[in-house]
């Protein structure tokens, strides 16, 4: 047991969404606008001693046939790279389709476009996390 962060890695921003420790449910917690590899990652480092987090969990990209592109390339990059500074087990969980399931939740909930961009990065990352987690419980 324990918390799992959800990352959901964009080009501009990092969705970020926490578990609870029983890892029953995802909760959106920030969207980090993205600068340089070091200061993500310090965002993430201290998110996850903030947290108690044990375990990360990075959307993959896959392209709508399942196969790799250079987005995935790039993710993977990304969890080499922070595994270097973090000592936690990351694990990739397939992210087709999720920032549109979530824009289209916001739709229906009427959320204004300017509010549906502000938190659909750090809804994706939830979203995310929560197909792991209910994979994990099964």
């Amino acid at each position: 047991m324990g918390k799992i962060l959800g990352l959901d890695l964009g080009t501009k921003t990092i969705g970020v969404a926490v578990s609870d420790g029983m890892r029953y449910s995802a909760t959106p917690l920030e969207t980090i606008k993205r600068t340089k590899f070091t200061q993500d990652a310090e965002r993430i480092i201290q998110l996850v001693a903030e947290n108690n987090v044990v375990a990360l969990i990075l959307g993959l990209p896959l392209n709508m046939d399942g196969t790799e592109g250079p987005r995935v390339q790039s993710t993977r990059a990304f969890a080499r790279n922070l595994s270097q500074k973090l000592d936690l087990p990351i694990a990739f969980w397939d992210e087709r389709l999720s920032t549109a399931a979530v824009t289209r939740m916001m739709i229906d909930a009427d959320l204004r476009r300017d509010r549906r961009a502000e938190v659909v990065d750090k809804l994706a990352a939830s979203y995310i996390l929560q197909g792991a987690l209910d994979r994990l419980r099964r």
